[in-house]
């Protein structure tokens, strides 16, 4: 535990490593139960913390659910409204290829002011009152399934299939997510946001409590069982962690809406904009939640320190 401890020091005491200045929260599961946990001063266990894109994973869990439903055939083309004409060349774009971050849209990741971003445009401008819609007219640069390239539009369009797919069930988006993920398994502290069309903003926006974070990261080293009671569809999570035919340019590999690879072979994460982590490490039936309102220049540290948390708590032999 020593140098578990003198890793959690460099974050939560002073003098906080500078690398990781902002981190709030620590905690940590293994076998089921809650082993560790560590908050930064003033932070505490019922506190909750941006998901930011952390959220895009909680929005491949309401899609399995939509899939195990019958709602959605994520290898059928998406529907989408704006790309129904005969000569457009996006409308033949699956769900699939979406979840998987290739289907050759344009759209610029770039959160910093003055630079060109199609993120800021989204959320905050003039895409802000339908996101789905925003990024669904940007223009198709690559032919699908040929260029991995990481966006928050996709994953809005995402959830305006998503919703436009529950309509007929007479539920809203809210009920839906409460009703079949949040409440099964205990996420009390969950608050999606969403758009004035209804749209849950699934790339970046659902605040959660660390605990609740990891409860949501349990579903999925259970294999999307809860309870003894299914929720995701069987295969749903193997899915979720099975690289996509194309990778991104990162260190990380990419599978459905989720990072491989950041703890070593086997380990795959939902990971945040300001150093937002939800580690699944299956062979050690671990789980590891660090939040955190972190400089973007140390993102690498923040996720090396995370890694490094979870290596303390390596199964041996």
């Amino acid at each position: 535990m020593e140098r578990l401890e003198t890793l959690a020091s460099a974050a939560f005491e002073p003098p906080v490593e500078l690398a990781l200045t902002g981190g709030l929260s620590l905690v940590v599961i293994q076998d089921g139960k809650l082993v560790y946990d560590k908050y930064a001063p003033g932070s505490k266990s019922t506190d909750t913390y941006p998901s930011w894109s952390m959220a895009k994973s909680i929005t491949h869990a309401l899609v399995g659910i939509a899939v195990r439903q019958g709602l959605i055939d994520i290898y059928q083309p998406a529907g989408v409204d704006e790309w129904q004409s005969v000569d457009d060349a996006r409308k033949d774009i699956t769900l699939d290829v979406l979840l998987r971050m290739s289907s050759g849209l344009k759209f610029v990741e770039d959160y910093v002011d003055g630079q060109e971003s199609d993120v800021i445009k989204m959320l905050y401008g003039e895409g802000k009152s339908d996101v789905g819609a925003y990024a669904a007219n940007l223009p198709l640069l690559y032919p699908p399934d040929t260029v991995c390239s990481y966006s928050s539009g996709t994953t809005n369009i995402i959830a305006k299939c998503l919703a436009d797919a529950i309509k007929p069930t007479g539920q809203s988006m809210s009920a839906f997510m409460r009703e079949t993920l949040f409440d099964p398994i205990g996420m009390s502290s969950a608050m999606p946001k969403f758009d004035p069309c209804g749209t849950f903003i699934g790339s970046s926006f659902c605040f959660c409590s660390s605990e609740d974070f990891a409860r949501f990261g349990l579903l999925y080293l259970r294999d999307g069982i809860w309870d003894g009671v299914r929720i995701l569809p069987e295969g749903w999570v193997d899915y979720a962690r099975t690289p996509g035919r194309v990778q991104p340019d990162d260190l990380l590999g990419y599978g459905a809406h989720w990072w491989l690879g950041m703890a070593g072979p086997g380990s795959f994460s939902a990971n945040g904009y300001q150093g937002q982590y939800t580690l699944i490490i299956p062979e050690d039936d671990l789980i590891v939640v660090r939040n955190g309102r972190s400089p973007l220049e140390h993102k690498d540290r923040q996720r090396d320190w995370t890694a490094e948390i979870a290596s303390c708590f390596k199964k041996r032999g």
